[in-house]
């Protein structure tokens, strides 16, 4: 005659009956107690704010500008008011060098801080514009003025030598 002839539970040896009103057995479902739980999301929560300081110190730290300096074009080449588009920092990412007439030359980034789409200038508007959503730059400052974009172009620096128009850094 086993266990459940004589109307035992053969796991626990309680009454078939407790069972069925209670079928969960405590002392087998301690494998985590509430303050290993809480030990555990205080490590965790911890180890998140550890993280997130890191990245907020390396993020401050870090260098804004990158590239080197690299010839562009003769500065004769591009009269006021036109533009001349080249790859800076590196090939294939392309960037505006714009001759403004009242001011001299001024370059950006040619990828819209939106979404990358290519900006291009519009000389007739005096404008940088991104057809992708309607984004609009200012030439001077290449802040936004119009659509989705909220960041500015990030400018690169010049230096004139020689006729010569270099690209020294771009600043982020």
């Amino acid at each position: 005659m086993n266990r459940t002839d004589r109307g035992l539970n053969s796991r626990s040896h309680e009454p078939l009956e407790t069972r069925s009103e209670f079928p969960y057995h405590w002392d087998v479902d301690e494998f985590t107690t509430r303050r290993d739980l809480l030990r555990m999301a205080v490590l965790t929560s911890g180890a998140i704010f550890a993280a997130t300081v890191a990245i907020a110190v390396r993020g401050a730290f870090s260098s804004k500008t990158r590239g080197s300096r690299k010839a562009i074009v003769r500065a004769d080449e591009v009269p006021p008011g036109e533009a001349h588009y080249f790859n800076y920092p590196a090939d294939g990412e392309q960037a505006v060098l714009i001759n403004l007439p009242d001011r001299g030359f001024v370059a950006y980034s040619q990828r819209c801080t939106h979404l990358a789409c290519a900006v291009r200038y519009e000389a007739d508007k005096n404008r940088l514009h991104c057809p992708c959503h309607e984004g609009v730059f200012s030439v001077e400052t290449g802040d936004p003025t119009a659509g989705p974009p909220q960041r500015r172009l990030p400018a690169i620096a010049l230096e004139e030598q020689d006729g010569m128009i270099y690209a020294i850094e771009e600043r982020l």
